[in-house]
C-alpha cells in the first residue's frame, strides 16, 4: 500500500487517524507501506552526492555487503555528521507515528545505515532479517521490529527495486534464510511484489518479511538508508553516533528514543555496521 501524505497532514506534521490505521493495518497484513512525498528532495540530494562519491570508496575496495555479499550490493551507511543530517530522514514525524502505532510507546531506533545496488549488481539470496523471537509458534507474534527505509531517488525496478514477498512476516515457524522450496511454494500462493517508490517517499516493512536485492539495470548507484525501529523491551545495544552539530534534528518526541548520542571525535562510518569512533575496533560483521 501506499499512502500519498496530503497538504493538510504535512502543515499536521501527521497522519489522520483513518490512514495512520490504513497504515498500521498493512504492516500488520501485508508487512509493508510507504509513505509519500514526506521528505525534502532537497535534503536526498545533498546525502546523495556524498554517498555516491562514498560508493566509489567501498566499490575499490571490494566491499561487498548485504546478504550473501553479493558483487554489485554495498552495506553503505549515510554520513553522520552536518551538514547531511536532516530531521526529515532521520527523524521522520510521519515514519515515528505509524512505527509507534505499531510497536508502542517507548520505541527506539537501532540502527542507522544502508545499502546500494550498484550497476550490474547481482540477485541476493532470499532471506528475513530476521526470524521471530519465538520460532515455535503455530500463530506467529506481532511486530518486533520495523526498519524505515529512504531511498535517495525513485525506487523504480530497472534501477533494482528491492523485491518483497507479502504476508511472509505471518508464516508461522518462519525461517530467517529461506530455501528454494519454501521459496515456490510461496510463490504459487502469493508471488513477489517490488519495492516501488519515487523520491521523498520512505517504506516502512516487517524485518521478518522475506526479501532480496535484485540487479541494477541502470548506470547509477541506488541509495537507500535504513533504520531499525525497536520495541522498547528488546535489549538495545550502544547509542548511535553522531558529530556533535546534528542535535536539532532529533526534537524530543513523544512515545519514541532516538538512541543516539553526540561527540566532537571524528567517526568512521563506511567500513562499519554503525559509526564507531576512529582508531577503535572496527566492527565489520555483516
Amino acid at each position: 500500500m501506499e499512502i500519498v501524505v496530503t497538504s493538510e497532514e504535512q502543515a499536521n506534521g501527521q497522519l489522520s487517524a483513518d490512514r495512520l490505521q490504513a497504515a498500521v493495518s498493512a504492516i500488520r497484513e501485508d508487512g509493508y507501506v510507504v509513505l509519500a512525498d514526506v521528505i525534502a528532495p532537497e535534503h536526498l540530494d545533498m546525502v546523495r552526492e556524498r554517498m555516491v562519491a562514498d560508493s566509489q570508496t567501498l566499490i575499490a575496495a571490494q566491499k561487498w555487503g548485504g546478504a550473501g555479499r553479493i558483487e554489485g550490493h554495498l552495506q553503505q551507511g549515510p554520513p553522520p555528521f552536518a551538514p547531511f543530517i536532516f530531521r526529515d530522514i532521520v527523524a521522520n514525524p510521519f515514519a515515528i507515528q505509524v512505527t509507534t502505532a505499531v510497536l508502542g510507546s517507548g520505541t527506539y531506533n537501532r540502527f542507522y545505515n544502508g545499502n546500494a545496488n550498484c550497476p550490474g549488481s547481482g540477485t541476493q539470496p532470499l532471506h528475513a532479517d530476521t526470524p521471530h523471537l519465538w520460532p515455535d509458534m503455530a500463530v506467529p507474534h506481532p511486530a518486533h521490529a520495523l526498519v524505515v527505509n529512504v531511498t535517495l531517488v525513485d525506487a523504480t525496478v530497472e534501477n533494482g527495486a528491492t523485491e518483497i514477498w507479502p504476508g511472509t512476516h505471518c508464516l508461522p515457524f518462519n525461517a530467517q534464510h529461506i530455501t528454494p522450496e519454501m521459496e515456490a511454494a510461496r510463490r504459487e500462493k502469493v508471488p513477489p511484489v517490488r519495492a516501488l517508490a519515487r523520491k521523498g517517499s520512505l517504506v516502512i516493512r516487517d524485518m521478518r518479511m522475506w526479501h532480496r536485492g535484485v540487479p541494477n539495470h541502470t548506470d547509477e548507484v541506488r541509495h537507500m538508508i535504513a533504520m531499525v525501529h525497536q520495541i522498547r523491551w528488546v535489549q538495545r545495544s550502544t547509542p548511535l553516533l553522531f558529530n556533535t552539530g546534528c542535535e536539532d534534528a532529533f526534537p524530543t518526541m513523544d512515545g519514541f528514543d532516538h538512541n543516539v548520542e553526540f561527540t566532537d571525535q571524528p567517526l568512521e562510518y563506511l567500513f562499519t555496521r554503525t559509526p564507531t569512533i576512529k582508531n577503535k575496533t572496527l566492527d565489520a560483521s555483516p
